[in-house]
């Protein structure tokens, strides 16, 4: 009886990834970022070819990668040194980047579009707490002098009224 007619498939293993081709790929989405410089990128394939060539078991062909790390392997990453100290990170006028150390008057939009981060993310990479500011003090405060000087926030509806709209 042919394969073809028991319904199975005829399947092909791919060919397990050799340590360059994994250091590659992650070399090559590290360097997408506008942020890196030449000589980080070459400092991450070289300690990454050191990991992927130790994680990889003697008994396996040279240069292969293995399915899963061992349990031994660490997993914690270190944090990042900032660019600049985080005391120094917040003044009346800017908030700067602890990443790149570029002053803004809000950092949100920045830290999405030039590091990929969200505001958790930068919080917890740098181990900030939750009440520092990522918008400049002053900023806030002309914002808010604004909106109170027009009257927004001073609505207050009827206790009885009802939300919904009417039909």
């Amino acid at each position: 009886m042919d394969a073809n007619e028991t319904g199975a498939a005829y399947t092909r293993s791919a060919p397990a990834p050799t340590v360059a081709d994994a250091v590659a790929r992650v070399v090559a989405a590290y360097a997408g970022r506008p942020d890196v410089s030449a000589d980080e990128i070459v400092a991450l394939a070289l300690r990454l070819t050191g990991v992927f060539g130790a994680l990889a078991p003697a008994t396996a062909a040279p240069g292969t990668v293995p399915a899963a790390p061992p349990q031994a392997a660490p997993a914690a990453v270190d944090a990042p040194a900032p660019a600049l100290p985080i005391e120094k990170a917040v003044t009346a006028d800017k908030v700067y980047c602890l990443c790149c150390g570029r002053g803004f008057t809000m950092l949100k939009r920045h830290l999405k579009a030039e590091h990929g981060l969200t505001e958790e993310e930068y919080r917890a990479l740098f181990h900030l707490p939750e009440d520092m500011p990522l918008v400049a003090p002053n900023y806030s405060e002309r914002k808010a002098a604004y909106a109170k000087r027009v009257g927004l926030g001073k609505y207050q509806r009827d206790p009885g009224e009802d939300d919904s709209p009417a039909r």
